[in-house]
């Protein structure tokens, strides 16, 4: 697997999350893999041991030197060490803007990888996971089409999020030695620029993306970001596979990071997650006995804090309590520490992030809030259903494919009346105390591991490797 990011390494969001988990489902079934990530300045060399020194990386006429290491991991994990590019503050980019060379960065770690799969790990699918890997299919298409190290190779690229596409100028394919004929409608060219995203869609063997339903958005104009087309162009070799959820971690029954565990069996644990819950934000005691709701975000329109802002007051208005926990655009923190003050003791919001806090959230709240405007595939809900925390989220993406009628509260409409009504049915309901808890105990008995995915990941990984 080429990534940028994989947990416990390097992470941001849910494609670390990915490239983490995994692997080790596939393993159990049989399947060798190794994963080769970027060395950010973040990641300790501690226990990593240099397999792969001073390896030259050629851009045209500019030379790259890196290092591969290994890390200590339960398979392999190669890291791309270059500290003129990645020993940096961040992944991607520092004060809202993004690294001016993000395209010579990703390119020189694709190229790297190509090296780990030729020195220690001749591979039969490359799986490339979103823009900053999109360089690799292209690579072995073109400079690298006749090497005999890849015959036979086949790539499978990931989108995780179709919204990030890796935008860069025309004449940054001539930085990273790529032939001007890449440069092409059915090839990188987006309106003007080169995009590595649409490298990986245009180059590649394979396409999947993080669920069912995403899978199919994504081919329409009001989710393809412009890239509709070129995905229809390709719906044959296009697949949806939902991601899965590691219980070893998010499991209320074993969860370190809660004040009191808790199964289907047994809820009363529960009862003492939200009280506890309750005191550290601040929030009365009377709220034990009406609706709280959680949110754990990113602050942003896509995970639709814009209805979100049109809904909040009456939410409030309808004698519920509310805590969210999360960072994004600066006018959407502002609204959070608004709501704050203008509804204190029925408000409460940590701007951070904080992962023993996203775990307590998950534990005391009695319903989820995701109104995300798209959502490719989301995880919390699926968080949400194991711990008894019933999830209220719009109909799209990965939240379609996961909630289901008696399990969570589902609305169509991007807007903030949809939103309302969602959150008022799901209020009715937990004035039901009993039919609520069989809602939780209905959700708590899905099973989102990774076994199925894994499974369906490994069967993809079949098909085009017997191919030819």
């Amino acid at each position: 697997m080429v990534s940028s990011e994989a947990a416990p390494f390097a992470k941001t969001g849910g494609l670390a999350d990915v490239v983490g988990s995994l692997p080790a489902a596939l393993q159990s079934l049989g399947d060798e893999v190794a994963v080769v990530i970027p060395r950010y300045g973040s990641i300790s060399l501690k226990t990593a041991r240099r397999v792969y020194d001073r390896l030259s990386i050629y851009l045209g006429p500019v030379r790259y030197d890196a290092s591969i290491y290994q890390a200590a991991a339960a398979w392999p994990v190669y890291m791309v060490d270059c500290p003129a590019l990645f020993e940096r503050k961040s992944f991607y980019g520092e004060s809202g803007l993004d690294y001016p060379d993000n395209h010579i960065r990703f390119a020189v770690f694709c190229r790297a990888a190509l090296t780990v799969a030729r020195a220690f790990f001749r591979t039969d699918i490359f799986h490339c996971h979103d823009w900053q890997a999109g360089l690799v299919p292209v690579y072995l298409r073109t400079a690298f089409a006749s090497d005999p190290t890849f015959l036979g190779c086949k790539t499978l690229f990931t989108i995780h999020n179709l919204g990030y596409q890796g935008l860069f100028p025309k004449s940054a394919l001539a930085e990273v030695a790529l032939d001007p004929s890449v440069y092409r409608p059915d090839g990188m060219e987006f309106f003007g620029r080169a995009s590595y995203l649409k490298a990986g869609i245009a180059f590649a063997d394979a396409l999947s993306t993080v669920s069912p339903t995403y899978a199919r958005e994504i081919q329409t104009p009001e989710y393809g970001f412009g890239l509709d087309g070129a995905l229809r162009a390709r719906t044959g070799v296009l697949s949806g596979i939902l991601n899965g959820v590691d219980y070893n971690e998010w499991n209320p029954e074993t969860d370190p990071l809660i004040p009191a565990h808790y199964s289907a069996g047994d809820l009363s644990g529960k009862r003492a997650c939200k009280k506890q819950l309750l005191q550290e934000f601040g929030l009365p005691a009377e709220a034990m006995d009406r609706p709280l709701l959680g949110i754990v975000s990113r602050f942003t329109r896509q995970k639709g804090t814009g209805i979100l802002v049109e809904a909040a007051a009456q939410i409030v208005a309808e004698d519920m309590y509310l805590v969210a926990l999360g960072t994004g655009d600066p006018e959407f923190e502002e609204f959070f520490r608004g709501m704050m003050a203008e509804h204190p003791g029925r408000v409460a919001v940590r701007i951070g992030f904080d992962t023993a806090l996203a775990h307590r959230i998950e534990a005391g709240a009695d319903m989820f809030l995701m109104p995300s405007r798209y959502e490719p595939c989301g995880l919390n809900q699926m968080y949400s259903l194991r711990y008894g925390t019933v999830p209220v989220v719009r109909a799209t993406g990965g939240l379609d494919d996961t909630i289901e009628e008696g399990t969570g509260f589902k609305f169509a409409e991007y807007t903030g009346e949809a939103l309302l009504s969602a959150v008022s049915a799901a209020a009715r309901a937990f004035g039901d105390p009993e039919s609520w808890r069989q809602t939780m105990r209905r959700g708590m008995a899905k099973d989102f591991s990774w076994n199925a995915s894994a499974a369906a990941y490994s069967a993809l990984y079949r098909s085009l490797a017997g191919a030819g």
